[in-house]
């Protein structure tokens, strides 16, 4: 006679074992193409301003096959025609993704835009097991294949026509408005310069009439970073890297951020305060996720389209 116990013990673990084979199925096979457009509206600029669309790209982790990818992101120019775009990095996903790159950013020609780097625009990823990523920030332990960073930029600025913010500082001409940014690269792998911004953003300032607003710029949004941008001035800080968390329980949400921003803060648009003075703070959950890690779980992948509106 069977003992119920045994039948009632292996009837459970089936369950799970199906609910998490479920999980997989959806996280890997469709969720991950759920391409998805988050709209924010951010009140920052002067009375009687004209509304800005500003554009938020980030961690497209883009390779050649990519071909969902590359045409979603491509339609994102005509379906929601932003006036300004900001690109927080990650572009590449592979070394050929170069050409990947142009077939889903052409369309963005001629729109203003800035970009900083994330690690994988300098080194493709390496094979690694994927549930690491849970496990809390990543460490860098095998040098991926490098990338052609400069073939990159070159496409991003000369084709493009956007501003390179890595340890920088620049100015976009808008109509009827001008808007300052400064940003820095990638603070996960300490390439962040924040001892230069001070004197680069006082420079700019110095050289031209106020801006209507400044955008602060970084892939990875580690505290740090934050509060040097509130410190500088910045309106609106943009972010990525985190990828949302990448796989989020529903009801709770991130269970990593990879850097040390708050779980709550690691997908969307918050505030970040710092020193008495509050920003409004959007982080992307990013358009792609690693070759070796290509799983989305309560996280789709996604853009921001923020509306900025003149303050109330």
């Amino acid at each position: 006679m069977q003992n119920p116990y045994a039948k009632t013990a292996l009837t459970a673990l089936g369950a799970v074992g199906a609910v998490g084979a479920s999980a997989a199925i959806w996280g890997i096979g469709i969720e991950r193409y759920l391409f998805t457009v988050r709209e924010h509206e951010v009140r920052i600029l002067p009375d009687g301003s004209a509304p800005v669309r500003l554009l938020h790209l980030s961690d497209a982790h883009m390779a050649p096959w990519q071909h969902r990818k590359q045409r979603w992101m491509a339609a994102l120019a005509e379906n929601w025609q932003p006036d300004l775009v900001v690109n927080t990095g990650d572009n590449l996903g592979h070394e050929d993704g170069l050409r990947a790159l142009r077939a889903a950013l052409d369309p963005l020609r001629g729109i203003p835009g800035v970009f900083v780097h994330g690690s994988n625009d300098h080194a493709a990823p390496t094979p690694r097991n994927p549930l690491l990523y849970l496990t809390g920030p990543s460490k860098v332990k095998v040098a991926g294949e490098p990338l052609n960073t400069q073939a990159l930029d070159g496409y991003l600025t000369d084709d493009l026509g956007w501003l390179n913010l890595n340890n920088a500082v620049g100015s976009l001409e808008l109509p009827g408005m001008r808007i300052d940014a400064f940003g820095v690269s990638d603070a996960h792998r300490g390439w962040d310069e924040l001892d230069i911004l001070a004197d680069l953003v006082e420079q700019l300032q110095a050289d031209v009439a106020p801006a209507t607003a400044t955008l602060g710029v970084t892939h990875a949004p580690y505290r740090r970073v934050l509060d040097t941008f509130i410190d500088l001035g910045a309106d609106l800080i943009l972010g990525g890297h985190t990828h949302g968390g990448q796989v989020r329980i529903p009801g709770f949400g991130a269970l990593v951020a990879n850097c040390d921003i708050p779980l709550d803060q690691a997908r969307g648009l918050s505030e970040w305060t710092h020193a008495g003075r509050t920003a409004p703070l959007n982080v992307s959950a990013g358009i792609g996720h690693s070759i070796y890690a290509p799983v989305r779980f309560a996280c789709r992948p996604e853009v921001s389209l923020i509306t900025l509106l003149p303050r109330l």
